[in-house]
């Protein structure tokens, strides 16, 4: 019986792992960019490169320009949609305030400094990177968390369609 658990609680913990980064092939490919320090230092040489380059890329504190060129302002957030898209965070993140997991509580988040929440063990890269979480901020920083914050523990490579971060966004702002 315990070795049954054991193996469910196992297998639950794979698949809540494996769903933060949405899945896909891309994502994957992705994903070797967006370790964490721990995680790359590990990892083998080939996947050291493409973590230079992206902390390389890393856009200001002030700067909110994305990759695929698109703006917040551009787009029309749905806030239902934004809750399905945000249940692959809940594996690590909870919208309920003092409720840190894997990753910090977001209730709160837009208009909050980056690495604040007392208790929880952020990277050295997030507490010093001069953040504030405006909507824009983390328009880009959805798009690839490793380009924005080079060093940061979070482990997602990401939301590549513009539509699902301003509809995330749209959730976070007021979570129903």
């Amino acid at each position: 019986m315990r070795q049954s658990f054991q193996y469910i609680a196992l297998m639950s913990a794979t698949l809540l792992l494996a769903s933060c980064g949405g899945g896909g092939a891309d994502k994957a490919a992705e994903g070797s960019a967006a370790k964490t320090e721990e995680t790359t230092t590990a990892a083998a040489p080939a996947a050291a490169a493409p973590a230079a380059a992206t902390s390389a890329a890393a856009p200001t504190a002030d700067s909110t320009d994305t990759l695929d060129g698109t703006t917040l302002a551009s787009l029309t957030p749905d806030a239902a949609h934004g809750k399905a898209v945000f249940a692959q965070c809940k594996a690590c993140h909870a919208i309920e305030a003092g409720k840190n997991m894997v990753g910090p509580s977001l209730a709160g988040v837009v208009g909050r400094a980056a690495g604040s929440i007392a208790g929880f063990s952020y990277s050295n890269a997030n507490k010093t990177s001069g953040i504030t979480w405006s909507p824009e901020k983390l328009f880009q920083y959805l798009e690839k968390p490793a380009r924005v914050v080079p060093g940061t523990k979070m482990a997602f490579a990401g939301l590549p369609k513009a539509q699902d971060r301003a509809d995330v966004i749209a959730y976070l702002k007021a979570p129903n």
